[in-house]
């Protein structure tokens, strides 16, 4: 018996995440790394160096032996990727009919109203006279967007004056991302509903989270968010699994949201596993990583239940520190699940995570962000 092979497209530390669930799983992990040293590259059990814009690396991937499956670890994929693996006959999941409303902010926008999916107020703009409109329908401040590479607080700025968007309107005219502006949401925070399916239909869905952000990049997310009623939650939920089945997504789904008190209203989608879902890796019966493979192998999904009643997980970004295995002999916290990605130090880089689980969510929040601080600087937050 040949082992399944699923093939992954980026080396950064979601592939990283994979691969502890794929050799658990008896599935080879063949991973297209930017470089030798990319974070999952010593991980993986086979590597192909090279970018997704490079043809010869997209085949070097989908070579013999063939794998099953071509899926990603991010969203920015050129169409040609997609055309090799026709070509060769391995199914690319989640395809490029639904990764395209993750890949652009206003076809995303567009497909959740024709489906009468919770959006805020928005619109296309290609003019300042079209942003100076809104603004003033909207009392005269507004979030502007660029439709495509924005991610972590990049290609998104909150505006009052329609000059401030001259220069993403330019570049829009001049062949570069779309622009899109909408209602600035008076949220109470952000939560994060997870999804899974697989090509049969299959689908699941992880309890909702709160996502802390801070300077427009996650800090913490609490499983399951704090005093979110179960009507609430179901709502969550029922967004997340009709929004995986209408789009035909395969794979992991993320659908970050806005709490504005009385409903939930979308903000953004990833088709992949996403930091609001690192959580699962140690409170959940089946992290996102192995239920990402189960799904584009069309595998029967895992259980989504939650192993505690609170997790907690705090990012680790890049700080003082610059040897971050040192910090494994700095943790105290036996409950403390230190999860590194093998990156380089820069200031404020995504450099590893800590999950903590346990009964009191102040306790526990309080635990992870403690070692999320001695991780990043050997000292308290």
């Amino acid at each position: 018996m040949t082992p399944p092979i699923v093939a992954v497209v980026g080396g950064g530390q979601l592939a990283r995440m994979m691969a502890p669930a794929a050799t658990e799983l008896g599935v080879i992990l063949r991973v297209l790394v930017e470089s030798p040293a990319a974070a999952a590259a010593s991980p993986a059990h086979e590597t192909v160096v090279g970018m997704p814009s490079d043809p010869d690396a997209v085949r070097a991937l989908l070579a013999q032996p063939r794998p099953d499956v071509l899926t990603w670890e991010h969203e920015h994929i050129p169409a040609e990727v997609f055309e090799a693996a026709e070509a060769a006959g391995v199914p690319a999941l989640p395809g490029l009919g639904a990764l395209r409303f993750a890949q652009d902010k206003i076809d995303m926008r567009r497909r959740m109203d024709e489906l009468g999916l919770p959006n805020p107020e928005w619109a296309p703009v290609a003019t300042e006279a079209d942003v100076a409109r809104f603004l003033a329908d909207h009392g005269g401040e507004a979030v502007l967007k660029t439709a495509r590479g924005g991610y972590d607080g990049k290609g998104v700025r909150v505006i009052r004056d329609a000059g401030e968007a001259a220069d993403w309107l330019e570049a829009a005219a001049a062949g570069g991302p779309r622009v899109l502006i909408e209602a600035k949401v008076p949220y109470t925070r952000e939560l994060a509903a997870m999804a899974a399916r697989r090509p049969s239909g299959e689908v699941v869905t992880w309890p909702v989270v709160e996502s802390i952000q801070r300077d427009g990049v996650c800090s913490e997310v609490i499983a399951p968010a704090p005093r979110l009623t179960d009507v609430e939650a179901d709502e969550a939920r029922a967004v997340a699994a009709r929004v995986a089945t209408e789009l035909g997504v395969v794979g992991v789904l993320a659908v970050e949201m806005f709490d504005t008190g009385e409903h939930v209203l979308i903000n953004e989608l990833a088709m992949r596993p996403h930091n609001s879902g690192h959580w699962t890796q140690d409170g959940s019966v089946t992290s996102q990583f192995e239920q990402h493979l189960r799904a584009v192998l069309d595998l029967p999904l895992g259980s989504t239940e939650p192993l505690a009643p609170v997790t907690v997980m705090a990012n680790v970004l890049g700080g003082a520190r610059e040897d971050l295995p040192a910090a494994l002999g700095d943790i105290t916290d036996p409950g403390a699940k230190i999860h590194l990605y093998g990156k380089d130090v820069r200031a404020g880089r995504k450099v590893g995570h800590v999950n903590v689980v346990g009964a009191d969510v102040d306790d526990v929040h309080r635990r992870a962000v403690e070692a999320a601080a001695i991780v990043r600087d050997g000292g308290a937050a």
